[in-house]
């Protein structure tokens, strides 16, 4: 499974990056308005910045609804560096649009899918990462993780080879349920990949060790 890190604060991902399972970041222009980042030379300019950061891909969103400007937005980025990957809605118009870059051989991701028709479009379309958000679907009564599952088993079905990116991850068990039911990628908060990491037997094992080998060392 890989883990990117859904933000455009650079500290985040240097602070991802270190420790070392690090695979891609995603953005959207709502997490670059909230780190301030605003103008078109230096939306562009932040994700470079992202890709000098990273080995692996980044999402960069156009932010056009119509399908020629989709295509003009998503080719300005594609040419920013070779990291990076056109994320596009999934609408009428996404489509179309996924189609044309995955024919030229440009990576993108569909995003905004909340259902497992959507997503089916987008792997027929020959999106290289397709988003289902299963936290928002969580905030309105309805099980993101199912839809995860869905999307799995059509794919699997057909050897789909759109990697099923799960996005709107919240918190730790989300992370965990994506890796169980067989998401490819899972986007979330460095707090929720921090979480990995804690359990209260750990924290009591190295604190015994810690103090057996001060008692028999002094």
């Amino acid at each position: 499974m890989k883990f990117f890190i859904d933000t455009a604060n650079l500290a985040q991902i240097k602070e991802a990056q270190a420790l070392g399972v690090l695979d891609g970041v995603t953005t959207n222009p709502s997490l670059m308005a909230k780190e301030g980042i605003t103008g078109k030379n230096s939306i562009l300019k932040h994700y470079v910045d992202i890709c000098n950061l990273v080995d692996g891909d980044v999402s960069a969103e156009v932010n056009a609804l119509d399908y020629d400007g989709m295509i003009k937005e998503g080719e300005e980025l594609a040419d920013l560096h070779e990291q990076i990957v056109v994320k596009l809605p999934m609408t009428k118009e996404g489509v179309m649009a996924a189609k044309y870059f995955s024919d030229k051989g440009v990576k993108t991701n569909v995003t905004l899918v909340f259902s497992a028709g959507q997503a089916l479009l987008a792997a027929k379309a020959g999106a290289t990462y397709v988003s289902p958000f299963i936290g928002r679907l969580d905030d309105i009564s309805t099980d993101g993780l199912a839809l995860i599952e869905e999307i799995r088993l059509i794919y699997d079905n057909y050897g789909y080879e759109t990697e099923i990116l799960a996005a709107s991850v919240r918190h730790t068990m989300h992370i965990v349920n994506c890796a169980k039911i067989g998401a490819d990628v899972m986007t979330g908060p460095l707090s929720a990949i921090y979480g990995l990491l804690k359990h209260p037997l750990t924290d009591i094992g190295l604190a015994q060790f810690v103090a057996d080998f001060e008692k028999g060392n002094k």
